[in-house]
């Protein structure tokens, strides 16, 4: 199975077209055309397209779905749709897109978790549907309209930050699983640096991109200066991202203390024999300030 391109967008169109209108996939212009979004220069009016994003949505965690299935090779881990994990504060209101887990069920504990997605994927070409002829037809890239597609949107962005730390400070429970977003375009200069923050201090492992050609012509950012967004060229790239974050024994800490009260932790956890152990002690220590 490769990364995303033109054509999933395009199989995207011809699926949802056995149950969707031409009205709730396209915009229709005042000339009469079926656009999936406004060029860049249209003038005309504007309407918005409501149920296609639901449309979108499924359709994207789903390829994500079937593209996780076909890298995984470990036969003890399952990817799982809309997942409940009660303990770390995702419920049915907001369920995960995507997860990585122990176990194949709906309703998860925190340690069955092995890693979070979540999904913010879009269209990213421009798309026009001939009803007379029944085809569709890429007319332009994302600079070639007026959308703002997955990571260059700047509110999908922050929901999905939002959510990210919603589930980080929800239960230490927590502070083992990884977390990435998913998105199918560049990630907008101004979140690069808080993309590296955010990787940096812990509370997400990382934007990443799915989709290596999202320009028809140039090319777009492979990575930000610190890889809080990274964008895959290959299933291989992937992969082994993925593997790395499962080899890890990662956790999350936090906090808001005096030097003098870390240099007593630091003292105390000092006083066991391995890196390792000192390490867990620093955690627990740090836990219970």
């Amino acid at each position: 199975m490769r990364l995303w391109s033109k054509n999933q967008e395009k199989l995207f169109f011809v699926n949802s077209e056995k149950f969707a209108s031409p009205q709730q996939l396209f915009y229709k212009t005042d000339d009469g055309r079926y656009l999936a979004y406004w060029p860049k220069r249209d003038r005309g009016r504007k309407s918005t397209l409501q149920a296609r994003n639901s449309l979108i949505g499924n359709y994207t965690e789903k390829w994500v779905c079937d593209l996780f299935k076909s890298l995984i090779d470990d036969e003890n881990l399952f990817i799982v749709q809309q997942a409940r994990i009660p303990s770390v504060g995702i419920t049915s209101k907001s369920p995960a897109d995507i997860v990585v887990a122990t176990d194949d069920k709906k309703i998860l504990k925190a340690s069955q978790v092995k890693l979070i997605c979540e999904v913010k994927m879009s269209l990213v070409w421009n798309w026009e549907y001939d009803p007379t002829l029944k085809r569709i037809v890429e007319v332009g890239d994302y600079k070639t309209h007026q959308g703002k597609p997955s990571f260059t949107r700047s509110d999908s962005i922050l929901k999905a930050i939002g959510k990210c730390i919603d589930i980080r400070v929800s239960n230490y429970e927590s502070s083992k699983i990884p977390i990435v977003v998913l998105g199918n375009a560049p990630l907008s200069n101004g979140f690069c640096k808080k993309a590296d923050y955010l990787k940096h201090s812990g509370i997400i492992q990382g934007f990443w991109s799915l989709n290596p050609f999202p320009l028809n012509h140039g090319n777009t950012r492979k990575t930000s200066s610190k890889n809080g967004f990274v964008r895959f060229d290959n299933t291989d790239e992937l992969k082994m991202h993925l593997n790395h974050l499962f080899a890890q024994n990662l956790n999350f800490f936090s906090g808001m203390e005096s030097p003098r009260k870390l240099g007593q932790i630091i003292e105390m956890a000092n006083r066991e024999n391995t890196y390792e152990e000192k390490g867990l002690k620093f955690l627990n220590l740090l836990k219970r300030s």
